[in-house]
């Protein structure tokens, strides 16, 4: 899951970063508002996490754009504003979830893995089809009850194909969702993870649809 973290304090920032990261996510990190506008209108993450006290140009007038703009990415803004005036109005512009500062790392996590559930309207907690589940919270995929070791790129990689539920993401989309911004991507990467998932859980379960990319057959809560 890729997060897009905009965050001006430069120790918060890093800090929240290192700590997602921990947690599973890929996180991409700006620090004002100029960056964060261009960088939701890109579409290439799951999910912001947004402050409102930024640098160029104020969170709420980021905000307020995106969704004029017709971006639909969840966006969880993270602030010290905790005037009921100042929640009222983030949720009213468009913001999906408004927490206060100082925030617990796994509660922001569980909070984001919540909103994009949610945005791919899917309320479970896990996925699953044909006898294999994926637990985000977790990290864990088990095939007929038994646990699945992958490697966090081939987690990712099936976690991003569950969610499409039966869309066919190209290679492209694929490689934005598992990598960040300054890693290196070998042109087949993504094959290469696709062809261990299939030898680890089923051959039948990622379908290639020739010259587009790939797909998961619908996957249903468990």
């Amino acid at each position: 899951m890729r997060i897009l973290l905009v965050e001006d304090d430069a120790l918060l920032g890093d800090g929240l970063r290192a700590g997602l990261r921990q947690l599973g996510f890929n996180v991409d990190w700006v620090r004002d508002g100029q960056a964060a506008e261009r960088e939701l209108r890109a579409a290439s993450h799951d999910a912001a996490v947004l402050d409102l006290g930024l640098p160029m140009k104020d969170g709420m007038e980021v905000l307020a754009a995106a969704r004029a703009e017709g971006v639909k990415l969840p966006v969880l803004v993270l602030t010290a504003r905790d005037a009921l005036s100042e929640r009222i109005r983030g949720l009213d512009l468009g913001a999906d979830d408004y927490v206060l500062k100082p925030v617990d790392l796994h509660e922001l996590a569980a909070r984001l893995r919540a909103l994009v559930r949610r945005a791919h309207g899917m309320p479970e907690q896990q996925l699953a089809l044909d006898g294999v589940v994926l637990d985000p919270a977790k990290r864990l995929v088990t095939l007929e009850g038994e646990p699945v070791a992958l490697s966090a790129r081939e987690f990712d990689v099936l976690h991003a194909l569950m969610l499409a539920d039966g869309r066919v993401l190209s290679r492209e989309q694929l490689e934005q969702r598992i990598y960040g911004w300054g890693q290196e991507v070998e042109s087949n990467a993504v094959e290469v993870h696709v062809h261990h998932l299939r030898r680890k859980l089923k051959p039948s379960l990622i379908q290639t649809v020739r010259g587009i990319g790939y797909a998961i057959a619908r996957a249903a809560s468990p």
